[in-house]
């Protein structure tokens, strides 16, 4: 036992683990939603082989919003898809030997989590493709722009719809519906850093925005030729206890560790908040893994902690969410900027005809992270703002592309951003122009 302090105590795990610290939590990661796979699957009192038939549920089923794999196909078969999914993007970084940074986390954990409800290891692959033939065809390094490809996978239940839509036999079908998967693969990387200008950064799921555009136009052209997809709700009302205890578990023990890698300061954690989290704010690359994965763990338990709060359901979208979350806690989110947006959200429930527990309002109340930035730059009230506006225009979007872009929460803070910056920056401006004529007439 003294041997082991002595070796914590010297620092040697942590100049071993140098370079290495996200690699090795993403692992861990992994590793745990394997075993939270084995677990769901005891825990529902089924084999092995339920597991790979939820699996085969999962990937021949539509997957259009809100699909709960929970639901659908069982725990163990929605956290093993969960881990297919992240170690797929994991293997595919590792190959082109891409830095781990804050923007890893985010694209890591929001594939992670929606792999809980829309995302498979086979209707993300025609995206993948796409961007693939994108980097060959431009010259560009994938590298340059996978995270575009990993981000973009939110359109994966559209390749999944053609082919049950389609009026052709199935294999024409699926092989259209590749096609159009690969055709939005390449046209994100492009399109997605023209709408980064439309929202100046304050919207943090860029790529939801952009791909909804996508959706959008796909839907409307789809309806033209009388092809038509509704969304779904497939929820499962429960919150069970493992489930929990194992959220709440995993964001503590990855406070610890970027505490460890810290050597137990907390200084550095509280300077996150000095940023507004307007993108691109990598907290790994501005603050260091340590401070991030603080942060991170943070950001977890609050959103975990509403959802309990509220008496809400940790279903796969509620779950996945909240990992979405957790991972943009390394890319623009910290407490600071999120809770105006989120006590936003909640106020609305208070006025509107929804409730807090109403499945969207949920989504709605996590997923407004992705405008923390606008709380971090302006101040609470435009961040609670930001969030009554958000839970209004987030229950209208579904429809426009029937379900079918994943990210439809960032989509609406597209619209939000979009909507509310230029006034918020005018109204900033006009207030230096004013400050500065009193101080010439003092003067």
């Amino acid at each position: 036992m003294e041997r082991i302090r002595e070796v914590w105590m010297s620092g040697k795990i942590r100049g071993r683990l140098e370079g290495k610290e996200l690699k090795l939590f993403c692992i861990l990661s992994i590793l745990l939603l394997f075993a939270a796979g084995v677990i769901g699957s005891r825990w529902e009192g089924l084999g092995e082989w339920s597991t790979v038939r939820g699996l085969w549920t999962i990937v021949i089923s539509r997957d259009a919003l809100i699909t709960d794999y929970f639901e659908l196909a069982g725990y163990g078969a929605a956290f093993i898809n969960s881990m297919l999914v992240m170690a797929m993007g994991f293997v595919l970084l590792c190959i082109k030997r891409v830095k781990f940074t804050g923007l890893t986390m985010a694209a890591f954990f929001i594939n992670m989590g929606y792999a809980l409800w829309g995302k498979n290891p086979l209707n993300i692959l025609p995206i993948l493709f796409g961007t693939l033939l994108y980097a060959r065809l431009h010259g560009v390094q994938l590298s340059s722009c996978i995270y575009t490809a990993l981000f973009g996978t939110c359109l994966a239940p559209l390749v999944t719809e053609l082919v049950f839509i389609l009026p052709f036999a199935k294999l024409i079908n699926l092989l259209f519906a590749v096609g159009v998967g690969m055709f939005i693969g390449y046209a994100l990387p492009t399109f997605s850093m023209h709408t980064a200008t439309m929202h100046k950064g304050y919207n943090l799921f860029n790529v939801g925005f952009s791909a909804g555009v996508i959706a959008f136009v796909l839907v409307c052209v789809l309806k033209a030729l009388g092809l038509e997809s509704g969304s779904v709700l497939i929820w499962r009302e429960e919150s069970p206890l493992w489930i929990v205890i194992g959220l709440f578990g995993y964001f503590v023990l990855t406070f610890l560790y970027g505490l460890f890698l810290n050597k137990g300061d907390m200084k550095g954690f509280f300077k996150i908040y000095r940023h507004s989290g307007r993108a691109a704010a990598d907290f790994v690359l501005l603050e260091g893994v340590g401070t991030t994965l603080m942060n991170m763990g943070v950001m977890g338990i609050i959103c975990s902690a509403y959802i309990c709060l509220i008496g809400g359901d940790f279903s796969g979208p509620v779950v996945g969410a909240i990992l979405a979350a957790f991972g943009f806690a390394a890319f623009g989110a910290h407490v600071k900027n999120y809770l105006p947006v989120l006590l936003g959200v909640f106020v609305s429930t208070l006025v509107n005809q929804y409730q807090p527990t109403t499945p969207s309002m949920q989504l709605a109340a996590i997923f407004v992270v992705g405008l923390a930035p606008i709380a971090g730059k302006f101040g609470v009230i435009p961040g609670i703002i930001a969030g009554l506006l958000h839970s209004a225009i987030v229950t209208c979007t579904t429809e426009m592309y029937g379900g079918l872009n994943l990210y439809n929460n960032g989509f609406s803070a597209g619209w939000v951003a979009i909507v509310m910056v230029p006034g918020l920056e005018g109204y900033k401006r006009g207030t230096k122009i004013t400050s500065r004529l009193k101080e010439r007439k003092r003067n």
